[in-house]
């Protein structure tokens, strides 16, 4: 049997020693490939399989749009709504003069962020295509880059800091990543009364099927969890966390900018939920329409876009995701939704044809940059 561009492409890199293995998954409407090659870890002790749990570090980062959207469906929260109602910490924000300003020289912002810029990304916190302006130094001390999500302090604790924290643009200005999705995940907790975990384990993961997606990996399934890598200079693999370590239970930050553990099949469920326009396979409405076309719909500007290229390369941004509008490689289909992982994932979802597409790895990536191991995956399943 002739062995499929999927297999090949992941085949290629476990046996070069890119990763120590990998599960890539495409689905065409009802037709699913699902290829695990390698194993679970560098030392080859248990197989990769199809169930493999891995961490999906910012492909959070769509599950905890839809919660937020979710809250805006039931009339709880609006697109114009200032988050300050619930998120008071951030009601007067400062904003440095220019972005190259000092922190210490700044203005008040010129309107309240609203549900809409912590969506898009543009709420004024963030990181910029620039880490070295002082503004996003700054934020690297409340957000370091170099500390997983589980060593940030709680929720209360880090919003409170946050705020002591200069915007490096005013609200609804500029694109700058991650800061409004751990914002966005406070904002679900505080409006809906529960913990962010629990809605979206009875809101979004239950409804779907999500059975081994959450912000921790109980002890009976670790035997399916991937250990942790990061690449050192010299080519080889650093180890950075094990089933047994940081997911042993849940974080004091279950953070919805990248907290959250899963699988191929549960990336599958919830991208499918997209597809058919917010309803469950079971028939339940979860999403209205209307937001799941605002979720997958392109909000930036052609100037905003020009200046995020470090992270989207001139592609667009809805809520959670990057949509594609230019055709620069042969896998930006002009609609096509989804995001990365820094932890080595990445998930789309093409609506004009149906197709889904899911690769898991276990290796980090070094920058804001996808992998080359990305690109031949979005290469092989086009």
């Amino acid at each position: 049997m002739t062995e499929s561009p999927l297999h090949a492409t992941l085949r290629r890199r476990v046996d070069d020693g890119t990763v120590p293995g990998a599960v890539g998954l495409v689905a065409r409407g009802d037709d699913v490939e699902v290829v695990a090659v390698g194993h679970l870890d560098a030392e080859g002790s248990a197989p990769m399989a199809r169930e493999s749990i891995f961490r999906i570090a910012s492909l959070t980062k769509p599950i905890t749009a839809a919660a937020v959207l979710m809250l805006l469906d039931e009339g709880l929260i609006g697109l114009d709504d200032p988050v300050a109602e619930w998120l008071p910490e951030i009601a007067k924000p400062m904003v440095v003069r220019t972005p190259a300003s000092p922190v210490d020289d700044v203005v008040p912002a010129d309107r309240p962020v609203t549900v809409e810029d912590l969506l898009s990304f543009r709420a004024g916190w963030g990181l910029p295509d620039d880490f070295a302006l002082p503004a996003a130094q700054a934020l690297n001390e409340v957000q370091p880059m170099s500390r997983p999500f589980r060593d940030w302090p709680d929720p209360d604790t880090w919003l409170g800091r946050l705020a002591q924290v200069p915007m490096l643009h005013q609200p609804g200005e500029a694109w700058l990543y991650g800061t409004s999705s751990a914002l966005q995940g406070i904002l679900v907790a505080r409006v809906s009364g529960r913990s962010f975990p629990d809605f979206l384990a009875e809101r979004v993961f239950e409804p779907l099927g999500m059975e081994d997606t959450a912000f921790e990996v109980p002890a009976s399934k670790r035997h399916r969890f991937t250990s942790s890598y990061a690449p050192a200079a010299d080519g080889t693999l650093h180890l950075t966390d094990t089933p047994d370590g940081a997911f042993d239970g849940l974080p004091r930050f279950p953070s919805g900018g990248g907290g959250l553990v899963s699988t191929a099949d549960d990336l599958l469920a919830f991208a499918r939920l997209l597809l058919t326009a917010g309803v469950a396979a079971d028939g339940r409405r979860l999403l209205s329409a209307t937001s799941v076309s605002r979720m997958t719909a392109n909000h930036l500007t052609a100037r905003q876009r020009e200046r995020a290229a470090l992270f989207l390369e001139g592609q667009g941004w809805g809520y959670g995701g990057q949509v594609d509008v230019t055709p620069a490689d042969p896998w930006n289909v002009p609609g096509r939704y989804g995001w990365l992982g820094g932890t080595g994932t990445t998930a789309h979802l093409v609506p004009a044809t149906g197709t889904v597409t899911v690769l898991l790895t276990q290796v980090a990536m070094t920058g804001p940059t996808p992998k080359t191991l990305m690109r031949e995956f979005w290469e092989a399943t086009a």
